[in-house]
Order: structure tokens, then C-alpha cells, then sequence
């Protein structure tokens, strides 16, 4: 909250409005380019800002579980192909064999997953899922799903499902693989 000169108080997003920012209109224009850019509040910009507000309160509520968003993410593709060896695994989510390894034990060491003998493959070991990282995981998704909520509130479905749809085609069009992060592979 804030206190603009006549006293009134308002919250800090009232106070930088679009409408109150100058655009900047004297850079290259085209058919395709943007025909006004305000400084600072760019599509790039905007995304990467609520990419950080939305990824940080992420963070923050499965906290209490234990849990990291990339946790999060192994559990809910042990649970969606159970079995799966753990170099599969990292193979679907594009993280590499050594961040794989402590990604799991963290898991295993937890109670959360287990290995098991590949009845294919005696080399490899099987993921799976305890009850307890059944559990883990409805409740995380329970979590997950109400800041989903929180992130579109305000918007219709409509609405929601044209920004889903928009955002899909540009993650496309940088070659992301849906549903995995990529900061995946450089975090320790």
C-alpha cells in the first residue's frame, strides 16, 4: 500500500497502471512489429514477471510439504508410468542422468518412490511410488491446482483458455517439451 499525495491510500499495482506509462513509439515499426512498447512492461518482460511471482508462490506452498516443484514434477511422471526406469525418466524430462540420480535418492530417501528389480532388464531399477508418495502426490496436486485457480483468477474461460492456447504456441515455436521445465537440467 501506498499514499498518493492527496492521502488516499492504494495498492502498488494501482500506482503503475498502463495508462499512466508513456509509450515508447519511435523504434523500427513493420506489419508485424508492436505498435506501442511500453518501457519496461513488454510481452517478455510481463511473462518472465509473472513467471517469477507465479514460480515463487509455487515454491512457497508445497514448502510445507517437503516438496520442490521439480519433485513435484518426478513424482507425477513415476506416477504416470510406473515401472519406468529411472534413465527413461530422465530422458521424457530432459534432465541429465547425474541431476536423475539425486532427484530419486531424494525421493527414495523420503519414503516417496522406490526402486525395484526390472524384471526386463536386471540392470535397470523400476520406479514406483509408495503409499506415501501416493499420498505426497494427491496432496501436491491438490495444491497444485488451487494456485492454478489463483493464477487465472479474473479471467473467463474463455479468457483462460485463449492465454493457455497463445502460450502454447510460443513455447512451441521455441522447441519447449510441454509440461517440463527447462531449468530442469541446470539445477543441483
Amino acid at each position: 500500500m501506498f499514499s498518493n499525495r492527496y492521502g488516499v491510500k492504494r495498492c502498488i499495482a494501482e500506482r503503475f497502471r498502463p495508462a499512466s506509462i508513456g509509450c515508447v513509439t519511435d523504434g523500427p515499426s513493420g506489419a508485424d512489429e508492436p505498435s506501442c512498447i511500453q518501457p519496461g512492461a513488454g510481452i517478455g518482460f510481463l511473462i518472465s514477471q509473472l513467471g517469477y511471482v507465479i514460480s515463487t508462490r509455487f515454491r512457497a506452498i508445497l514448502a510445507p510439504l517437503g516438496l520442490e516443484p521439480r519433485h513435484f514434477l518426478v513424482l507425477r511422471h513415476i506416477a504416470r508410468a510406473e515401472g519406468s526406469s529411472q534413465q527413461a525418466l530422465g530422458q521424457a524430462l530432459h534432465i541429465p542422468a547425474s541431476r536423475m540420480v539425486g532427484l530419486v535418492d531424494t525421493l527414495e530417501n523420503r519414503g516417496l518412490v522406490e526402486r525395484r528389480a526390472n524384471p526386463r532388464d536386471r540392470r535397470a531399477r523400476a520406479l514406483h511410488l509408495t503409499e506415501e508418495g501416493r499420498r505426497m502426490l494427491e496432496e501436491a496436486w491438490r495444491i497444485a491446482l488451487g494456485h492454478e485457480r489463483a493464477v487465472t483468477a479474473g479471467l473467463t474461460g474463455e479468457e483462460r483458455d485463449q492465454l493457455f492456447s497463445l502460450l502454447r504456441r510460443l513455447a512451441f515455436a521455441r522447441e519447449l517439451v510441454p509440461g517440463v521445465h527447462p531449468a530442469l537440467a541446470d539445477e543441483e
